[in-house]
């Protein structure tokens, strides 16, 4: 098989795939033949010949995906106008904890935000998928360790954690937060499949964290029962995958 029939079955399951596909998936295709460093060639050319149009194929956190550029999408939204799930700012801001201090206990986030965090809310954000539990702590009651997913990532069209947003000294992590997943468009182009890390990558992720915490409320109970529920089942992708005819 020559390199322009490769690129071609390639470009083809990738378009025809209902998720990203990984690398390993890729080499699938042609049965191991062609290793990572030759697909990873291919993909690079493939986005060049991408270049220029209404499609773009982007690398995310659980492998490769064409989709429709951020420019695309107010005329894209016209077929699916249904609005996504709104989250509560309890939620938002349980979920910017997770994401720039992860692994976290419940009890880390109730100290950081002021607050008890409800189990509505962490269940929510669990249907979501958008975190899980990927350990416990060795303290008594053993609780469980907190982190982002990678679905978390590809939803948010991000490669890794170290391309969330910076939230600034006078930053609302929630709101930067409820931002990101309303606007992908904001976020940098992804240029290479990175793996999920546990941490972030930056010294100052503590004085990060301080400016995600807000003023207490009441209680995050109060908060959650006046929220609109979000559905259990996933809302339309943030970014639209082309048709296939």
């Amino acid at each position: 098989m020559n390199t322009s029939e490769a690129q071609r079955v390639l470009e083809t399951a990738l378009i025809c795939a209902q998720a990203p596909l990984s690398l390993r998936e890729m080499r699938a295709l042609f049965d191991d033949q062609l290793g990572t460093d030759t697909l990873r060639v291919l993909l690079d050319e493939l986005v060049q010949q991408w270049q220029g149009r209404g499609v773009e194929l982007v690398a995310l956190a659980s492998g490769w995906r064409f989709q429709s550029r951020p420019e695309m999408r107010q005329y894209l939204d016209r077929l699916h106008p249904e609005k996504p799930p709104k989250y509560s700012r309890a939620a938002m801001e349980t979920l910017a904890i997770v994401a720039y201090r992860q692994p976290v206990t419940r009890g880390d986030i109730e100290d950081i935000r002021g607050v008890t965090v409800s189990s509505q809310i962490v269940k929510q954000l669990e249907d979501r998928g958008w975190i899980e539990p990927i350990g416990y702590r060795e303290a008594p009651g053993r609780p469980a360790l907190y982190a982002t997913t990678r679905q978390f990532l590809d939803d948010l069209g991000l490669a890794s954690l170290d391309q969330l947003p910076e939230i600034s000294s006078t930053g609302d992590g929630a709101q930067a937060m409820q931002n990101l997943a309303a606007q992908p468009s904001l976020l940098p182009d992804n240029q290479a499949a990175l793996p999920l890390e546990g941490d972030v990558a930056d010294a100052d992720v503590a004085d990060v964290i301080d400016d995600v915490a807000t003023p207490p409320h009441a209680t995050d109970d109060t908060e959650a029962a006046s929220a609109p529920e979000a559905p259990n089942d996933m809302a339309l992708p943030l970014t639209s995958t082309p048709p296939i005819a």
